[in-house]
This record gives C-alpha cells, structure tokens and sequence, in this order.
C-alpha cells in the first residue's frame, strides 16, 4: 500500500473515531443531543440539496436574491484596495449562492484564490466538478475538514489577504454563547484587514419560520433521521429509525429555532459495546437554527471585535449578509 492510501485510511480512521466520540458523549450527557455537522454523509448532503429547494425553505432564495442581484455591492464590499486575496467559504457546499459572486470576481479579472472548506469530500468533489466546468478560469484549492483546522491549514498555504464567507445562516446552527466563541475564534485567526461576510436569518413571522423546518412532506425529518441510519451503518449502532420522530420548536422571543428526535417506545441502543436507555417520548437535541434581530447582530459583532462595514439585505428584508472587518 503506497503512503498516498495510507494516509487516506489514516484520516478516515480518524474521522470515525472522531465522529464515535462525538456520539458516545453526546448520548451520555443530559439531555440526549447529536452534533449536526454529522447530518452530511451521502444521503444527508443529497436530502438537504432537497431541503434547500422546498419551497417553504424561504432561506436559499432569500441569500440568492442578494447575491444574485446585488453581486456588485457585495464585490464592492471586499475590494476596498487591489490586494490579491483567498476567497474562503467556510460549508461551502454546492456554492449555489457564492458562484454568483466567484463569476463576478474571475470576470473583472481579481486576483484571487477560492478556497472552499466542507467536512464532506463527496461535497467537494462533486463542487470542484461543477466549478471547473462553469467557470474555468478559477483557481481553487478545496479544504475537506473542520473549519478552524482548514483556516489553519489556508494560512500556512498562503499569506494574503483573507475573505472569509459563512452564509446560509449556518452561525445559528450554535446558540449565542457558542455563536460568540465562534466568532472570537475566527478573528482570532485572521488578521487586520481581514474580511468576515456573515449570513444571518432575521427574526420575522414564527409560522414563516416553523413551516422551514416542519415541512409537510417530511423531508427535514428524513434528514434528521438519516443520521441514525448513518450511526447504524458507520459505528454499529442498532436504532430503530420507525422508533423515533422529527419534532421542531420555535419560540419568537429568543429566536431559538430547535429540532429533536422523540423515542416512541421505551428502548435500548447498541453502539458497539455501549448500552443507551430511552424512556419513552425522551428527545435528543438534534439541532438549534438560531434566527436574530438587528441589535443581535451588532452585538455579536462588537463583543467579537469585528467592524460592521456593510449590510446587504435581500429583497424582503428576511435575511442579511453583514460584512465584517477585522479592525
């Protein structure tokens, strides 16, 4: 076996007993809960391509209409000087969203490297496929892993100036204490002149907000069930997906968007060696989709030591790309 593969086999292995450790603690704490981020195998990156095309998932077009149709003012925002830059995209995915504004970029001749970062290889590849065919002019180097382990790793690979893209709203995928740690984080990594773009789902209508996560079809409970299937097949877990149902939650005051897992039954899980007991109707938190207001916003900013430099906001006022700078 050459050293090629067996790197690969390392960082896969790794990977696993990353994402078993992860679970194990997270089945024994109280209460129950599961990180998110592995929602993203095969199955959960094809059932979310889904999510984002339903048409109560007001989230994706919502971010479209201001890259789409404000692509310039975006441009605008982050080439304030003819310094060359790496164009980082944390969870990038498909890139549906940012390719609106990479075109625009490659067009007026930008110097300028894309660097997605995705935990998901299968995402990267099939990204680095598309790009290269619609737009073959551009110059990427794909990150599969974490995000600050990848930022890391974008800064040994080059010194430039960076701009940094988190859109999708994913900075709710955490509460406001772990949004802030996040957020502190990423400036801690970057450097004066440095450009963070940020996509926040603003609070507004709570029915518009539950029925974005409670679709009627069902598939934001396929999605969150997907990865019990995917614990069964990756660690040797025993669940009964039929056991156990989707349930959201909304509360419009603070804003917390949450999704659980309900066990039907009184049951025991195997995962490997380990032995798990849910009474019946126990939840495991699955995921928060946090959504904010304006002073939210500048909040989070200030107390992370970042500069509001801009505010791009979609034609309905839902949903804002606040543009930050490292100061």
């Amino acid at each position: 076996m050459n050293s090629q593969v067996d790197t690969e086999a390392q960082i896969k292995n790794d990977s696993k007993e990353t994402f078993l450790s992860d679970v194990l603690d997270g089945l024994k704490s109280f209460p129950k809960h599961l990180h998110s981020k592995y929602f993203y195998d095969k199955a959960g990156d094809r059932l979310f391509q889904q999510i984002m095309n339903m048409p109560e998932y007001y989230l994706t077009n919502c971010e479209l209409d201001i890259f789409k149709n404000k692509t310039k003012k975006l441009a605008n925002s982050i080439l304030s000087s003819d310094t060359s830059f790496d164009l980082i995209e944390l969870g990038a995915g498909d890139a549906m969203k940012s390719s609106y504004l990479l075109k625009h970029l490659v067009e007026k001749g930008v110097n300028f490297t894309y660097m997605p970062i995705d935990i998901s290889g299968h995402i990267l590849s099939e990204l680095n496929k598309k790009l290269n065919n619609e737009i073959p002019d551009l110059e990427i180097v794909s990150l599969e892993g974490e995000y600050f382990d990848m930022l890391d790793k974008a800064t040994s690979i080059s010194t430039r100036k960076k701009v940094v893209l988190f859109l999708g709203g994913n900075i709710g995928n955490m509460d406001f204490e772990e949004s802030y740690h996040f957020c502190r984080e990423l400036k801690r990594k970057l450097n004066h002149g440095d450009i963070l773009i940020v996509g926040f789902d603003l609070k507004k209508n709570p029915h518009t907000i539950l029925n974005a996560y409670n679709d009627a079809a069902g598939i934001t409970s396929s999605f969150n069930l997907n990865l019990l299937v995917r614990m069964n097949r990756e660690l040797d877990a025993d669940f009964d997906v039929l056991n156990y149902q989707h349930y959201q939650t909304y509360d419009p005051i603070s804003g917390a968007c949450k999704s659980y897992l309900v066990s039907l039954a009184e049951q025991n899980v195997h995962i490997g060696n380990e032995v798990f007991h849910f009474q019946e109707n126990e939840l495991i938190d699955m995921e928060i989709s946090q959504k904010f207001s304006q002073d939210d916003i500048s909040k989070l900013a200030k107390d992370s030591k970042f500069h509001i430099i801009d505010e791009i906001h979609d034609s309905k006022n839902w949903f804002v790309d606040s543009i930050w700078q490292v100061v």
